[in-house]
């Protein structure tokens, strides 16, 4: 947390606030983002702001600000800073883009140009997708997982994915059979999409918020992912949880197969 559904809510809601405005100030709030400071042209023209797998790329006029939220990060708008622990504050006329994160596990850097070195977008394209699984045996949640392989799933959505296909986490890549393939073609779009529209999903430490501090509704539609013991929403049968690349695994024993 947060994965592509969270980060693609964060650059869809501050788009509006940032883009066509000049960034004029940077406030930090943590040692580690002080090399911004310097590193900073300012005032530089907000280009765009895009996402790319999990990162946030807000593009300037010869730079680039990366910001990775990676497990407890959030960025804010406003034209106060929030309650929180507000690590950097981006400063522009009408307000300011914050990054809030507790854990202090999140990054930000000042390049020319982003080599990211990640797998392809999810919502894109996939139709590379069956010839790469043959090439690993890997487990598929954790090839999911691996953004070189494909960029922006996490845990969280790689075992909602999973559910979706009908497909065991442990399976080897190379094991899927043509038309579980075809299943996961469709399911890793869909199920982002959705997620997507739902602004995310807020678990229930409810660290995660959008933009403007909306909650993610997804996680009122999550099928397997925390919810150990519970009924499977589609037969019943209650849902495990095992350990897999050491991240909690969740998934119905009878419907994942």
């Amino acid at each position: 947390m947060p994965e592509l559904p969270e980060v693609e809510t964060m650059v869809r809601g501050l788009r509006p606030h940032v883009v066509g405005k000049t960034l004029i100030a940077t406030e930090v709030g943590d040692p580690k983002f002080a090399a911004l400071r310097s590193a900073l042209v300012l005032p530089a023209m907000v280009r765009s702001i895009e996402r790319r797998g999990k990162y946030v790329l807000v593009h300037l006029r010869d730079q680039v600000l990366v910001l990775h939220p990676r497990m407890s990060g959030r960025l804010l708008w406003g034209r106060r800073k929030p309650a929180g622990r507000v690590r950097l504050s981006l400063w522009l006329a009408a307000g300011g883009v914050h990054f809030v994160d507790p854990r202090r596990l999140g990054t930000a850097e000042v390049v020319a140009q982003f080599d990211d070195g990640l797998g392809p977008e999810p919502l894109g394209d996939l139709d590379w997708l069956p010839e790469d699984l043959k090439k690993s045996r890997m487990p598929i949640k954790l090839w999911l997982m691996d953004q070189r392989k494909i960029a922006g799933i996490g845990n969280i959505y790689a075992a909602e994915i999973l559910f979706r296909a009908g497909i065991a986490p442990q399976r080897p890549t190379d094991s899927l059979l043509p038309k579980e393939t075809a299943l996961l073609k469709r399911a890793i779009p869909a199920v982002l999409e959705e997620a997507i529209a739902c602004c995310g999903t807020t678990l229930a430490d409810g660290q995660y918020r959008g933009p403007q501090g909306e909650v993610g509704a997804f996680a009122c539609e999550l099928s397997v992912y925390g919810r150990a013991g519970e009924p499977c929403r589609r037969c019943g049968s209650p849902i495990e949880r095992s350990v897999l690349g050491g991240r909690g695994t969740y998934a119905c024993p009878q419907c994942q197969r």
